[in-house]
């Protein structure tokens, strides 16, 4: 079987999937990226082609329609880059396409008789979900008319596939009626034999203090520091948690850019902005910015609370790897952690705006370790059973691109979501 995977940051959710698929003798696999992006997969061929400036192309182009004239420029430059790999005599059986920056809007018309699976990671929607969640940030009409176009490039390209997946039931309520009917639900996948807590974690610190599990310790990664994320109200949390619990300690993984919110407008950076705005001891809150995966892997086995807030947006690898890792999670009450958390069972659950609730949810975990065990626990249990890479996620993940290349389709997806406790007081999308 030839597949050919597309994103333009490879490897992107296709880590673990491309690599497990060229490692079959009888596959050849191709990956598409953007210039720039990181080394391929062992035994992945590779084309690339120049990634289009963010900057406006067109003299004249329409406010509305900028992301989309950078959205055709992907696709061009994707199937460029695909006509040389047909040149070299690699000719598809089956694609597998993110569809959110355009990589996918003319693979049909190149390639009419392959099996293409598009990956629907968030169809946007101006006034639900993500949007006017935080009263900080409202829509104007004119954001909401622009937004409605931003779902183009996701919409062609999925009605052009044959298939599509998406990680979680969340995401894929968000979808319209008629993409959801053709839309799997499989998660990427976590490794949890490697996301599993280390025996006796250490963190040295920049001033040389040596954490370790005797002390208490609360941790929240996220990738950048911004809204989407719940940095504000974690933020604003902190002075009280040091107050009540005087030996503990706070560790903040993540960087200083925005991956979703909007930039800030007093200050260079969210950090910047929210550190004017709050009083706590400095000396005992660090911020580690990015750090290796096995530096995080330390972080995530020593925690004593682990802080996840999250609009209702795409759930990150990162709440499902700290609980593999048998954090203690204090979650946001927003549908895709509810999705996999259920308070009291496998994690806490707080409003994701009331930073008293954050506080004493984790004063909470540091006073009661014992009690806090088995939730721990469960935590873990809940992510091999649901989300594991090996048993779970990645078996679905090749069957079901098999059948698409063999156009051998599932029958049309049933609702999942409307039956979970995170559905519950959840009005339907805007269309």
């Amino acid at each position: 079987m030839n597949v050919l995977f597309i994103h333009q940051n490879m490897p992107g959710q296709f880590k673990h999937l491309a690599p497990a698929l060229a490692r079959e003798a009888s596959n050849r696999v191709a990956f598409i990226t953007a210039e720039g992006s990181t080394l391929p997969p062992e035994d992945v061929t590779v084309e690339r082609y120049p990634r289009p400036s963010t900057d406006r192309q067109t003299r004249g182009t329409h406010p509305y329609v900028t992301r989309f004239d950078r959205a055709v420029r992907y696709g061009q430059g994707t199937v460029r880059a695909a006509l040389r790999l047909r040149e070299a005599g690699f000719e598809p059986d089956a694609v597998m396409v993110h569809t959110g920056w355009g990589e996918g809007l003319f693979l049909r018309d190149l390639y009419p008789d392959a099996g293409i699976l598009a990956f629907c990671e968030f169809y946007f929607d101006g006034r639900s979900a993500d949007q006017n969640f935080d009263p900080q940030f409202q829509n104007s009409l004119d954001d909401v008319c622009r937004m409605r176009l931003n779902n183009t490039e996701m919409s062609m390209s999925t009605q052009a596939s044959n298939w599509g997946v998406t990680p979680t039931w969340w995401q894929w309520s968000r979808h319209p009626e008629f993409m959801r009917r053709k839309i799997s639900v499989i998660h990427d996948g976590i490794d949890t034999d490697h996301c599993s807590p280390i025996d006796n974690p250490q963190i040295e610190l920049p001033n040389g203090t040596a954490l370790t599990r005797d002390d208490e310790v609360v941790t929240y990664v996220s990738r950048n520091f911004e809204p989407y994320r719940g940095f504000e109200p974690f933020m604003k949390s902190i002075a009280t948690i040091l107050e009540r619990r005087p030996r503990s300690r706070v560790l903040l993984v993540g960087g200083d850019d925005v991956s979703y919110s909007k930039r800030v407008a007093d200050a260079r950076t969210w950090r910047e902005s929210i550190l004017s705005k709050v009083r706590f001891d400095p000396t005992r809150v660090v911020f580690l910015h990015r750090c290796s995966y096995e530096e995080l892997r330390n972080v995530l086995s020593l925690s004593s609370a682990h802080v996840y807030l999250s609009y209702p947006f795409v759930l990150s690898w990162s709440l499902l790897e700290s609980m593999s890792h048998e954090c203690l999670v204090i979650g946001s009450r927003t549908p895709p952690v509810m999705e996999v958390i259920e308070h009291g069972n496998n994690g806490l659950l707080v409003d994701f705006f009331s930073s008293d609730q954050i506080a004493d949810a984790v004063v909470n975990a540091l006073e009661n370790p014992d009690a806090m065990r088995p939730i721990r626990a469960r935590a873990r249990e809940t992510v091999r059973a649901r989300y594991d890479l090996k048993t779970v996620c990645l078996p679905a993940q090749v069957e079901l691109i098999t059948r698409v290349a063999e156009h051998r389709y599932p029958p049309p997806t049933e609702d999942g979501w409307s039956l979970l406790p995170a559905a519950d007081g959840m009005p339907p999308r805007i269309l």
